[in-house]
């Protein structure tokens, strides 16, 4: 977990004379940065394979900045390099939006490639 402003306000003080960062702490937990993640990678595939599992991430929070691993499950034949890096572009810019984090990682695992169905096949099986 990671702490983002911290300070502390003395009893019997009024509260609206603290200034607003130095009232308390936020703490985002890594698994809310996890889902934050999963859902940007789910946003910069659009449509997945038929059969596919949707994106997962894990996370690693330390001291405002979030290392990502994130695991994909793509269709072939593809760019696969490219939407590898539309991944990686959407989470650092969704991680840094919502949780105000900056992500100076993030590795995108291919699990599995789904092999495209052909015009000429019913349902993608075989002719």
């Amino acid at each position: 977990m990671t702490g983002v402003g911290a300070g502390t306000v003395e009893l019997g003080g009024d509260p609206r004379t603290v200034p607003p960062g130095e009232r308390g702490q936020t703490t985002i937990a890594d698994r809310v940065v996890a889902k934050i993640a999963s859902q940007a990678a789910r946003e910069a595939l659009g449509a997945l394979p038929r059969d596919a599992e949707p994106p997962h991430a894990s996370v690693v929070v330390r001291h405002g900045t979030a290392r990502v691993r994130v695991h994909v499950e793509l269709d072939y034949p593809g760019d696969i390099g490219g939407r590898c890096a539309r991944v990686r572009k959407r989470i650092v810019e969704r991680v840094h939006d919502l949780a105000g984090m900056s992500v100076p990682e993030v590795v995108v695992q291919v699990e599995r490639l789904h092999l495209a169905a052909h015009p000429d096949t019913v349902g993608g099986g075989l002719p």
